[in-house]
């Protein structure tokens, strides 16, 4: 099985099909810490990150805007004292994408507790 975390996104374009419920399950334990949400019908993935303070919670949300900005695929980030919670989805098609599960699994390894 290939390591999400070392793939680059493609590019995606309008119109391609979101991931099917099967895909997602085949893809879901390489990111076992994220969670699929459904927000006004579009699925994402979200994690909680937990650090020791805003400092630590900040210094993590630049990590991941570095990573995005790279890749050219944003998430959605909500820093809090203690707390980054980050969703991934890909907005051209309304749902899952495979960029969406690389991202999460290079999220996750921009990630130290």
């Amino acid at each position: 099985m290939t390591n999400l975390s070392q793939l680059k996104c493609v590019a995606c374009r309008g119109g391609e099909p979101t991931l099917t419920g099967t895909q997602i399950a085949e893809l879901q334990p390489q990111v076992p810490e994220w969670q699929v949400k459904e927000v006004e019908g579009v699925k994402r993935l979200e994690r909680v990150y937990k650090l020791k303070n805003f400092v630590e919670a900040m210094a993590f949300t630049t990590k991941v805007a570095m990573v995005a900005e790279k890749e050219d695929h944003h998430p959605l980030i909500i820093t809090e004292w203690g707390r980054v919670v980050v969703q991934w989805w890909t907005h051209k098609i309304g749902g899952l994408h495979q960029n969406d599960f690389i991202m999460a699994a290079k999220t996750d390894e921009l990630f130290t507790d």
